[in-house]
């Protein structure tokens, strides 16, 4: 009689077992990261193509212009009074969104708005930095 009631024993552990794990393991499965993505897209090629100070606010301004990539970029534009960084060098940075980029459309141009320059000291304006939106900068 009691080889009988092995066999059910047996057979309900199995079907409680099966009860609790096949949803874990489906959770892990499910929340496994996918595999790896496909090739990025190159980001695109931004440059400052003129850089000036604004007579009337004493503010610098730079012309930044992108081409190529695909999709929206944040650019972080760098002033600063001499072209190689040194330690005593005045420096500033503001960021600048180009929305919409693709490689068959015209370039993205947009204008980056800088700090109040002191007077008889030209600006040196250029790109540090370029990242897709909503990653952080590099």
């Amino acid at each position: 009689m009691a080889l009988k009631w092995q066999g059910w024993v047996v057979g309900l552990v199995s079907l409680a077992g099966l009860l609790v794990f096949a949803p874990l393991g489906l959770y892990v499965w499910a929340s496994s990261p996918a595999g790896p993505a496909g090739p990025a897209a190159p980001p695109p090629e931004v440059r400052v193509t003129g850089c000036r100070v604004d007579p009337a606010s004493r503010r610098v301004l730079a012309d930044v212009e992108a081409r190529g990539g695909r999709g929206s970029y944040v650019a972080t534009v760098e002033f600063r009074d001499r072209k190689p960084p040194q330690a005593d060098a005045r420096t500033s940075q503001t960021l600048v969104r180009l929305p919409g980029l693709a490689p068959d459309v015209p370039p993205a141009r947009t204008e980056a708005v800088g700090p109040v320059w002191p007077p008889a000291t030209p600006p040196w304006c250029g790109v540090a930095a370029v990242a897709r939106e909503g990653e952080s900068q590099r």
